[in-house]
């Protein structure tokens, strides 16, 4: 399956260096786990953290294994040289080169999302507890109770962004200071029967700009003062985050976003007038549309489209074999992601060629990353793969 038939597109050049800075003779590699894999990699330095049960780090270059936690990692996050992870009732934090402990706690609830930001980790845990820690020693810095309590998911949790936290509880959202904990704005969003049954689910964008999915409604809230700027009303909810491009109209820039029918807006970032509208297929993602170099893409049900940022006209479609899984990511022209077909694909970005696939064990789990000419994939049939962004590559035995 693929894309209409089209003109050729020319070949995408291979990268000017080797792969994460390896040597020439490089070469793709899988690592089978033990245990299920589950979530997106996370590539630091040289290492690559992935999350099968514990966190295994494997040497980015030859997918060795350096070193894995004794503990489960339900949640896990990277940042600032260490590892911060929760098997559910306690909160830890390892070193990143090494794993050795550097502190651990009790928590009073499950803990059920983790995030990192400026040397701060916020967790939220079931029963609507939302707390900071201290990262460097896990000093806990504030809580709060009552908070995000109808969706008590990792990608419905509390966001962390530039030194603020925002929160859902009592109908508002609230922005509070990392560090201490006080509130610097809030906002009636409403509860969840108002914001359609799914949740709030926010994007700081650099335009010092938050942009807010609440059920049907899109809103752009100044990030200082807590002012909406515009509020937009589509007819089918929003189950994913807002996603925002820099730039004036005429060259791609605006907010852009699909709902659950599979429409794809594109709205004036300065207005939030709907610039163009453009219907794809149903759509269960909770990921954000995708845009890169003046085009949107986006998954919807077994199929990836993509749109010119700027009319909205459809440029190409690639069927895939089951639904699209996670993300997908653009670098260096090529386009990656992932199937509930098992396959991993890679495809020319702009004009939708299929350049490569690989077929594994299992379905995609989480998202891919693209890092220096490398795919890193994690799959449920327990392995991790790290492939030639050019050319893929099937690997043979993988190590354990």
């Amino acid at each position: 399956t693929g894309p209409a038939p089209g003109p050729a597109a020319p070949p995408v050049p291979s990268p000017a260096q080797p792969p994460d800075g390896a040597p020439g003779h490089w070469r793709p590699w899988r690592f089978r786990m033990s245990n299920d894999v589950w979530g997106t990699p996370v590539v630091d330095g040289d290492l690559l953290y992935v999350t099968s049960f514990e966190v295994h780090a494997l040497d980015v270059a030859s997918g060795r294994r350096q070193f894995k936690t004794r503990d489960v990692a339900w949640a896990m996050a990277v940042a600032g040289g260490r590892i911060h992870a929760s098997d559910g009732p306690t909160l830890y934090a390892l070193d990143g080169a090494d794993g050795t402990e550097r502190w651990r706690l009790q928590t009073d609830a499950w803990v059920y999302s983790l995030k990192v930001d400026r040397g701060t980790v916020v967790t939220g845990t079931r029963g609507g507890g939302v707390q900071a820690w201290e990262a460097s020693n896990g000093d806990k810095l504030w809580e709060t109770a009552g908070a995000q309590t109808d969706f008590e998911t990792p990608e419905a949790g509390p966001a962390i962004h530039d030194g603020t936290v925002y929160v859902w509880k009592d109908a508002r959202l609230l922005a509070l200071d990392a560090r201490t904990g006080a509130e610097l704005w809030s906002y009636p969003i409403g509860d969840a029967a108002s914001c359609g049954g799914v949740p709030v689910r926010v994007r700081p964008a650099a335009d010092g700009q938050l942009y807010v999915s609440a059920g049907t409604r899109v809103l752009s809230i100044d990030l200082a003062g807590g002012h909406v700027r515009w509020h937009f009303e589509a007819p089918a909810v929003f189950l994913s985050p807002p996603a925002f491009a820099p730039g004036p109209a005429v060259t791609g820039g605006g907010v852009y976003l699909a709902d659950y029918l599979g429409t794809v807006y594109a709205l004036d970032a300065t207005t939030g007038k709907d610039r163009w509208r453009i219907a794809t297929e149903s759509r269960q993602s909770i990921e954000p549309v995708l845009v890169a170099d003046g085009n949107i893409h986006v998954g919807s049900g077994s199929a990836l489209y993509t749109l010119d940022a700027v009319t909205g006209t459809p440029k190409w479609r690639f069927a895939a074999g089951g639904e699209v899984i996670g993300a997908p990511v653009v670098a260096d022209g090529r386009l990656h992601f992932g199937s509930a077909d098992h396959v991993l694909y890679t495809l020319d970005a702009s004009g939708g060629q299929l350049r490569w696939k690989l077929a594994t064990g299992g379905e995609i789990t989480g998202s891919p990353v693209a890092r220096r000419g490398v795919v890193y994939a994690c799959s449920k049939d327990r392995c991790v793969y790290a492939l030639d962004a050019v050319k893929g590559t099937a690997t043979g035995r993988g190590s354990r």
